[in-house]
């Protein structure tokens, strides 16, 4: 009788598998041993005992600032409440109209503005006026050469009947005074511009009064025309001691 052996039992098929496990077993022992490294003793007490000494140094201890808690948010805006009111009144709107010109519009034209001189008011001097002014009371002396007369006549009476001489004497003025008064007869008839020169200021004021309360006049007349009239009259008086 012959023995059948079960190919699976055969272990020589596995030969190969288990030669090169063992090759590859050993080549990693190898390996390892040639990379290992051997240290002394004393390194490593060495390194032991520095590394201690590193974890005696001082570490400063780093103090954490506490920062101060945020400052509240602000309350919320009350909602502005808007409140409609009705009118009642009807409000009239005023429309404004642009100031521009249209093209075709016609422009005016302006034409210069003629300044007018104002007429210069001529003064004439008493002595050669055509016209001389009336002084009233002498409208019917007769010609100009009378009413010149006239009038001089008048105005000397009335400064001798109204000038006050006892002023000079209250002054403590003394001897002949002479006062001379300048005035301007206007183209209506009045007594303007009066001015005195005399020894004393009070005698001056004294002179100025009186002459303004002269009445008013009928102008005088040049060439036919009104024109202002210039009148000269020096007043004499003594003071008696």
């Amino acid at each position: 009788m012959k023995l059948k052996k079960n190919p699976k039992a055969d272990l020589n098929r596995w030969s190969n598998i288990f030669l090169l496990t063992g090759l590859a077993l050993m080549l990693l022992i190898s390996w390892r041993a040639v990379e290992w490294k051997f240290y002394d003793k004393s390194d490593l007490i060495g390194d032991v005992l520095n590394i201690g000494d590193d974890l005696e140094d001082d570490i400063p201890i780093t103090k954490q600032l506490l920062q101060p808690p945020p400052p509240p948010p602000p309350p919320a805006a009350a909602p502005e409440i808007i409140r409609v009111v009705e009118d009642e009144a009807d409000i009239e709107e005023t429309i404004i109209e642009s100031t521009e010109t249209d093209q075709w519009e016609e422009i005016i034209e302006i034409q210069d503005i003629v300044e007018v001189e104002e007429e210069e008011i001529e003064y004439v001097p008493f002595a050669v006026i055509e016209n001389v002014p009336v002084y009233p009371g002498c409208e019917n002396a007769g010609n100009n050469a009378a009413k010149r007369e006239c009038m001089t006549e008048k105005v000397m009476k009335y400064v001798q009947k109204n000038f006050n001489t006892e002023l000079a004497k209250e002054l403590g003025l003394k001897g002949l005074q002479r006062i001379s008064v300048q005035f301007k007869i206007d183209r209506y008839g009045n007594v303007v511009n009066v001015r005195a020169r005399a020894p004393h200021p009070g005698l001056e004021r004294e002179a100025i009064n009186l002459i303004q309360s002269l009445p008013q006049m009928t102008p005088g007349k040049q060439r036919g025309r009104a024109v202002g009239v210039l009148y000269a009259l020096p007043i004499l008086f003594q003071v008696e001691n």
